[in-house]
């Protein structure tokens, strides 16, 4: 990649937005120091763990690296054999326990193969975790478990401070001693424990002295009763610092004994805070993932994709952006832009670049979705003020330049960019060179987008094959830019319709129009007649598109108060069903004490035949399904037909005939629709007379086993207690005669369906198996033909 370009194009700006995103300093150089890359799959895989990152942020805010630091610096003192402070070893602590967090998570976790990837090389060394631990508290202190000789020189210093402090305590509680001192209170000078005593009374108590205040009014003194107590708890003292210093130096040397894999550790915490940081950043861009169009093996054309729809400059204030179309179409790898000065042209040029050089870099898009770029090898671009005093340059000669070198670099997979083009010289000369200029990049097949000022190249970009015209507009009402992006439509100049907005005399502007060749007001008058209608047609377009975002959440907000009315009836449904079969319960059990006290009584149970009867009508009720209706009067057996409602003996239920094919026919019963053979469906009466045809059974009434519903809801189950589940159904389903079952497992990251499906060819009950209509929940719904008994 061309570095100058890059500079000109202000990727570094980007990327050091991109670093305050990361969080610790691994990955904060990670991002500044990210270049572009071509390599398709490489560019592929930025772009891939960059979704991930944002997914998984989507659902999980925790999700970043935690504590980490960059220890790689501590690592390499402790090679050469450097003793690391509690502080260090707590920073290589945390890093390890976050690489050992995320480790964990990942390899749980079958949804984001790319951070996977790199999770994988995280090495947490989990010994080492605990020996620090066990060395440095969370306090970063050593504490006393760390060894049993720290434990006690511990002891013995408690021991012997105690003794210290008692012994100077009693000497200033003395009346004779006290009165000599400034204070009578014990301090510390280099190490020691003294007692202030006041200078006039210097050699009045065997003492050594080891310091005196400023004014020279109170001396430091050591009494000389307490020296031995001094010098053991100094040897103390020493002791602890040596013991402490041991178990440091070898916590150190065993971070020197897995340096290799700390350091591979670290790179690879900072590649997914970058990957995190990439997604946050996205997200404050509201981005979306460009596709990547590989370059297409063209004679005429360079093959390459730009498309960029309402693309936003990412340094520009995202509440005053103006988003542009850049598009080039498959005939198309030339843009000629024109237009007026602070028009835009130079913003839509940086746009593109820019653009192209963040998607290499493996970040999201301020774009909206199905934008497109191809990977280019360079980019190029001449753009600004290119003046150098240092070379004695003017900014014509700087320009040329720049383009010479970029002639000799540019290929058929380079992006130019060139602003301004032949401008800081005489206007025809400088046309002739542009037109000459943008016809070499052309020969070479490069992707070129042109910002210029010269009518000249508008015709060229018209005649010339591969070349389109683009504008960015002007409002002459209020005499600014709209910063809007017409591709397809060249510029106009507005240069007398701007003089007669500003004030200029009428006169004067009628007499500078008779000086325009006739053909170019034809022009002019003809490009603002398309702008008028595309305006038009744009506005049109909008309040369109306004009525179909109104037509579309009315109907969402419909069809929520219906799904939300027939889940309330279902609800009230399966209460009734509930509360009759708990009456049913307690009926068939008074019936049954009735049945034991008459036989103890040997009294005849005629009577009870009639209560067996009732409780059996009464169960018969309770386990009809809840769609199903009362028959009414019989009808003659005739062929069927749409909108017959029909009886289904295998499913117990009533429906309505939706559909009929040869031999089968679907039936809507209730909110589903079940596939049946027409040997298994009869007209409502035929269903009622086989019904009564059938005799009345003589047993006691026990509740006849319930067919099962025709749908088994399995959202949110494992994969382990779906099957379990569908397992029961099925065994229910085939014994009742059931010949579907609907399984609803929704559609997510499909894992769940996939389970199932495996699963159910294995199932000696199923014969087929096939997703859901689109009315029945499309892909999140598996249908289940179950094999005839």
């Amino acid at each position: 990649m061309d570095g100058k370009s890059i500079q000109k194009l202000e990727l570094p700006l980007i990327l050091e937005r991109l670093s305050s995103f990361g969080a610790f300093s691994a990955s904060k150089a990670l991002a500044r120091d990210l270049q572009p890359v071509v390599d398709p799959e490489q560019i592929g895989r930025r772009l891939q763990e960059t979704t991930e990152a944002r997914l998984l942020l989507s659902i999980a805010d925790d999700a970043s690296v935690g504590g980490a630091h960059d220890i790689r610096t501590e690592v390499g003192a402790a090679e050469r054999g450097a003793v690391l402070e509690p502080g260090q070893l707590q920073d290589i602590k945390h890093t390890l326990i976050s690489a050992r967090t995320l480790r964990r998570r990942f390899e749980k976790d079958e949804d984001y193969p790319a951070l996977t990837e790199i999770a994988l090389r995280l090495e947490p060394a989990e010994g080492l975790i605990d020996q620090i631990s066990a060395t440095v508290d969370e306090r970063g202190q050593v504490p006393d478990q760390a060894s049993q000789t720290l434990a006690s020189i511990r002891a013995e210093q408690r021991v012997a401070h105690d003794r210290l402090i008692g012994k100077l305590q009693n000497l200033i509680a003395d009346s004779s001693i006290a009165s000599m001192l400034q204070e009578p209170i014990i301090t510390q000078r280099d190490g020691r424990f003294v007692v202030p005593l006041r200078a006039e009374f210097k050699g009045r108590i065997k003492a050594v002295v080891h310091d005196q205040s400023s004014s020279g009014a109170t001396l430091f003194v050591e009494p000389l009763q307490v020296v031995e107590l001094n010098n053991r708890v100094r040897e103390l003292e020493l002791a602890e610092r040596d013991e402490v210093r041991r178990l440091l130096a070898a916590v150190s040397a065993q971070i020197a004994d897995h340096s290799e894999s700390i350091r591979s550790t670290v790179e690879a915490l900072a590649e997914l805070d970058l990957a995190f940081a990439k997604a946050r950043y996205a997200n404050t861009l509201d981005a979306e993932e460009p596709m990547l169009a590989p370059f297409r093996e063209q004679d005429s054309h360079p093959g390459s994709t730009l498309r960029f729809i309402q693309a936003r400059h990412p340094l520009l204030d995202p509440r005053q952006v103006v988003p542009v179309d850049l598009v080039l179409d498959d005939e198309t790898y030339a843009l000629v832009i024109t237009g007026p000065n602070t028009g835009g042209k130079t913003v839509a040029l940086k746009t593109a670049g820019l653009l192209v050089l963040m998607a290499e870099c493996g970040l999201h898009l301020p774009v909206e979705s199905g934008s497109s770029f191809s990977p280019f090898e360079d980019i190029f671009a001449d753009i600004g003020d290119e003046q150098s005093i240092e070379q004695s340059l003017s900014t014509f000669s700087a320009h040329i330049s720049n383009i010479i070198r970029i002639l000799d670099c540019a290929g058929v997979h380079s992006l130019v960019l060139l602003d301004e083009l032949g401008a800081g010289t005489d206007p025809q000369e400088g046309a002739a060179l542009a037109q000459a200029l943008l016809e070499a990049f052309l020969e070479r097949r490069c992707t070129t987008l042109v910002a210029t000022h010269y009518s000249a190249l508008k015709l060229f970009a018209h005649n010339a094959p591969g070349v389109s015209n683009a504008s960015v507009e002007f409002d002459l009402e209020s005499l600014q830019p709209t910063y809007h992006l017409a591709v397809g439509l060249p510029g106009r100049s507005n240069a007398l319709a701007i003089a007669s907005r500003l004030g200029l005399e009428q006169p004067i502007i009628e007499r500078a129009r008779t000086m325009v060749a006739p053909e170019e007001l034809q022009a002019e008058t003809l490009l603002n007649e398309i702008y008028t209608q595309r305006d038009q047609a744009r506005e049109a377009r909008g309040q369109a598109e306004e009525a179909r975002k109104r037509a579309y959440a009315k109907g969402r907000e419909l069809d929520q108060r219906l799904e939300g009315i027939e889940d309330e009836r279902l609800h009230i449904l399966r209460d009734a069903r509930a509360e009759a079969q708990a009456e049913l319960e307690q009926l068939q059990d008074e019936i049954a004490g009735l049945r034991r006290r008459l036989a103890i009584a040997g009294q005849p149970l005629d009577a009870l035949g009639v209560l067996e009867q009732e409780a059996g009508a009464f169960a018969d009720q309770v386990s009809e399904p809840v769609v199903r209706a009362a028959p009414e009067k019989p009808a003659e057996r005739r062929p069927l037909r749409l909108g017959d409602r029909v009886y289904l003996s295998p499913i117990n239920a009533e429906g309505v005939i939706t559909g009929l094919s040869e031999d089968q026919a679907e039936v809507q019963v209730g909110r589903l629709r079940v596939r049946a053979r027409q040997d298994e469906i009869r007209l409502r009466g035929e269903a009622q007379t086989e019904e009564r045809a059938q005799p009345e059974p003589t047993r006691a009434a026990p509740v006849p086993d319930r067919v099962p519903p025709l749908e088994l809801d399995l959202r949110g189950r494992t994969g382990e207690e779906a099957l379990e589940e569908l397992e029961r159904r099925l065994d229910a389903a085939y014994l009742s005669g059931m010949p579907y079952v609907r399984v609803i497992h929704g559609k997510g990251t499909g894992k769940l369906r996939q389970v199932i499906r495996d699963w159910l060819r294995t199932n000696h009950y199923v014969e087929s198996f096939e997703a859901g209509t689109p009315a029945e929940g499309g892909d999140g719904v598996t249908v289940i033909r179950l094999k005839s008994g």
